[in-house]
């Protein structure tokens, strides 16, 4: 993998196509970028509480399916009063729910876990994960250099948080605020590397230091805790190395959710253990299948199984005042485009991140975003979205809406569309 720790800028090559959309109308060829407008909502933020569903915590909203979050009701807060003052150390982001802990009691914590099998899961393994043939080879993780130093990042909007009923910003980051917690950006949720030829990232990875704590993103049940959540049982040569899965107290759309802690060089937990938001459940290593220290991070929906993971960046909250890009990149005949840069930059031309496309297998698309990119912790603000098909740059400019995802799709030369799923009717024209 590259060291390189600049954000790379790509070379624009071809006939450049410079295309406007205002949310599902056509586009016009216009000589430069048109800054749009965007406001920035906030929400009633309401704790997480543990129950069989997360959208029985908005009780005023009626008829909403089973399993979908509604809407929380907006209200008036300036991004002023939420942003703290850039000089002072930024605060740790994880956020301690006030709901009554799960009564349970509390084990004795385990200080190391280096060798050996050192609990035994009291779950049917047979439904904790498979037992695949392929070799172990398949899911390794290796660690990229970060594009940049760390950089300042509010704090996070507190959880649950969602404005749209589309959205599920339930779980806090595992990482604090105090040190890198957000993923390397050149091996995200669907990404692949040259080092391991046809493996398809599952999670992120956060690029924190050896001996980080590492957090309970949500509250929940430890179900496995050691070497072997890959294989389903003990073994030490397990790509995940010692790791952590949790079943969470909440569902979505009626199903279980679980996330997945793994790379840890000490646990700290044990199975059957109730932990809350920002437990610790061990820290930062790098066994298991990897290059370097680290912390892959995983979210599963309705099996805990390694083909049944969904993109982090769309589950974990976003700091304040800051969005999230999510986006259907397709060829014309309305495939996935696989494996595809898309260039996301600020109207301004101040900041470039290069997004890559999900790979071709193991991953899984939201149930209703049906994305194939996720680019997470962007300012709010007006950006423009640069995809090369067929050696012709597209350009879509977009607007990124503070607490929330913002959604395009692309289809080949057919171009861009800012609609929502549902609301697709037509794609822009294709340029003469």
């Amino acid at each position: 993998m590259s060291k390189n720790r600049n954000i790379p800028w790509v070379i624009l090559s071809g006939l450049s196509v410079s295309m406007l959309v205002n949310a599902c109308s056509s586009y016009v060829t216009i000589p430069e970028v048109q800054a749009g407008q965007s406001a920035m909502a906030t929400a009633t933020i309401l704790p997480p509480i543990p129950t069989s569903d997360i959208s029985a915590l908005i009780p005023q909203i009626t008829e909403v399916p089973q399993g979908v979050i509604p809407v929380i009701e907006p209200t008036v807060t300036t991004f002023e009063e939420l942003q703290p003052t850039p000089t002072i150390e930024p605060p740790v982001a994880l956020i301690t729910p006030t709901a009554p802990t799960i009564p349970t009691e509390t084990p004795e914590l385990i200080p190391t876990v280096t060798t050996g099998p050192v609990f035994t899961p009291t779950v049917n393994l047979s439904t904790v994960a498979p037992i695949l043939e392929t070799p172990l080879l398949e899911i390794a993780f290796p660690t990229s250099i970060p594009e940049e130093p760390p950089e300042w990042r509010p704090p996070l909007y507190p959880i649950p948080w969602a404005l749209s009923s589309h959205d599920h910003f339930y779980f806090a980051r595992p990482i604090s605020a105090n040190v890198v917690n957000w993923p390397l950006w050149n091996y995200r949720y669907g990404g692949t590397t040259p080092t391991w030829e046809g493996v398809v990232h599952t999670g992120i990875d956060i690029d924190a230091p050896t001996g980080t704590p590492v957090r309970a993103s949500a509250p929940g049940r430890v179900l496995w805790a050691g070497y072997g959540v890959y294989a389903g049982k003990y073994d030490s040569k397990d790509p995940y190395g010692l790791a952590v899965t949790l079943q969470h107290d909440f569902g979505f759309k009626g199903e279980k959710l679980y996330s997945i802690y793994a790379h840890m060089n000490e646990i700290y937990v044990q199975p059957n253990q109730m932990v809350n938001t920002g437990d610790i459940l061990g820290i930062v290593g790098e066994t298991g299948a990897t290059t370097g220290p680290h912390l892959h991070f995983e979210v599963r929906w309705k099996q805990n199984m390694f083909n049944s993971t969904l993109n982090p960046e769309l589950w974990l909250a976003p700091p304040q005042g800051w969005g999230v890009l999510a986006g259907r990149v397709m060829n014309t005949s309305g495939s996935f485009y696989t494996s595809q840069d898309v260039t996301v930059m600020r109207a301004d031309k101040k900041q470039t991140w290069i997004v890559r496309t999900y790979g071709d297998k193991y991953v899984r698309s939201d149930p209703y975003y049906q994305e194939n990119m996720v680019l997470s912790d962007l300012p709010e603000g007006n950006y423009i979205i640069e995809i090369k098909y067929e050696d012709i740059t597209y350009r879509h400019n977009i607007s990124i809406t503070a607490g929330a995802v913002s959604y395009f799709r692309f289809k080949g030369k057919e171009g861009f569309t800012s609609c929502l799923p549902e609301e697709v009717k037509s794609f822009s024209p294709a340029p003469e």
